[in-house]
């Protein structure tokens, strides 16, 4: 198979710096969601094809909020389908974009921000049906292209005591609505990335493979034939701590006291061409089981919105010139 015979979906995880100097502490709903709509429309201009909103708020409290409020919820831990709504898409839908895409936190994410290693399967379930509840509501929006779950703690944290069995089942309701969809799982591991693929509503796996390369080795070529999933690949770093902090060590200086250095630095290590290699290199293990492509994680511990800017314009550069 040709690369040319292949449509790479350009979208970014979700989250991204605020203006300098700003904090979402007493802003209205108003300027808050002028945030949004500012961030958005940057995203866009850099190019990617199917961009999230910007993931200003904590990406636990903006779901369990609602969905621990008695008055917004149906049940305990199960919102009401009227509650079950992500403000920032509403700003989206009235943008001039194609597609969007909605990330919202998975249950598994969700259950440990409340109960930690304990395994109420019971309680897991009902988060994982206030996912869907989300998801579904976000699906109404006609841009809506990619609904992503996102549980980087999966393969990870210790305190995930579930089976894997019971987590499964609850990826499964939470990805019931998007049968008509691309339903991505975030992962920060590979080590579910196969177990995800069994997930009848998840049709993307997406790994951190800028970053960790050896990721990619993970994950079977075979199993996403024969589970027809397909891959989101990493390909542009998005660790700035860790990428300045070994700059600093390799210059001999602190990049973080010169702002201009660093962003030079950033982004001459992330170049398109580099960026460019990374997707070649996924497209040649994976081939048409490659569908998705962008920086591994968000943005929002950036120090700057133009410098985040500039990191998606380089993918949306390494990405058309792939072909």
């Amino acid at each position: 198979m040709h690369r040319d015979d292949v449509d790479i979906v350009f979208d970014d995880i979700g989250s991204y710096p605020l203006p300098k100097g700003l904090r979402l502490e007493g802003l209205s709903q108003d300027q808050y969601l002028g945030l949004v709509r500012d961030a958005l429309a940057q995203k866009a201009s850099a190019g990617v094809v199917v961009p999230t909103y910007p993931q200003f708020r904590d990406m636990i409290k903006m779901f369990m909020d609602p969905i621990l409020d008695p008055d917004r919820s149906e049940s305990p831990y199960l919102v009401s389908k009227e509650f079950a709504k992500i403000p920032e898409l509403e700003v989206a839908e009235a943008m001039d974009l194609k597609n969007l895409r909605a990330c919202i936190t998975g249950p598994v994410e969700l259950y440990l921000s409340v109960f930690g290693s304990t395994t109420y399967t019971d309680i897991l379930f009902l988060l994982a049906e206030s996912v869907a509840r989300f998801a579904e509501n976000a699906l109404a929006f006609g841009k809506v292209k990619v609904v992503s779950l996102d549980e980087p703690s999966l393969g990870i944290s210790p305190s995930v005591a579930f089976s894997e069995d019971d987590i499964l089942r609850a990826l499964e309701i939470a990805s019931k609505p998007c049968h008509d969809a691309l339903c991505e799982v975030h992962l920060h591991s590979a080590l579910y990335a196969e177990p995800c693929c069994h997930v009848e509503g998840i049709n993307v796996v997406g790994i951190e493979s800028a970053a960790n390369p050896d990721y990619l080795k993970l994950v079977d070529r075979k199993v996403l034939e024969e589970t027809d999933t397909y891959l989101r690949a990493g390909i542009a770093r998005t660790d700035i701590l860790s990428m300045a902090a070994k700059l600093n060590d390799r210059l001999g200086i602190n990049l973080w006291d010169d702002p201009s250095r660093l962003e030079k630095e950033i982004l001459g290590q992330e170049s398109p061409e580099v960026i460019k290699g990374r997707l070649i290199r996924a497209w040649e293990i994976f081939g048409e089981r490659l569908k998705v492509a962008g920086p591994d994680c968000g943005l929002g511990s950036w120090p700057s919105q133009s410098m985040a800017q500039r990191l998606l314009s380089n993918c949306a550069i390494a990405i058309a010139s792939f072909v």
